[in-house]
């Protein structure tokens, strides 16, 4: 089963959402547009991001993670 983690830091204004455990080896590449890809060094593949400058809708206290099992 696969788990995803999700961080809000408030101060710093970013979500980060991590679709594998973070890593020692992993480098951030920007994209623009505020979105910052987070890969393995060794492999390239991406396993999370993070969005700059998020701000929740004002009064809101949490953040709602939907999933779905896509079966094709």
């Amino acid at each position: 089963m696969a788990h995803i983690r999700v961080i809000h830091d408030p101060v710093g204004e970013t979500l980060t959402v991590y679709c594998a455990e973070p890593r020692a080896d992993q480098i951030c590449e920007e994209t623009g547009e505020g979105i910052v890809l987070i890969k393995d060094t060794r492999t390239n593949e991406v396993f999370g991001f993070e969005r700059l400058y998020y701000k929740p809708e004002p009064g809101a206290k949490t953040i709602t993670v939907e999933t779905r099992d896509v079966t094709l």
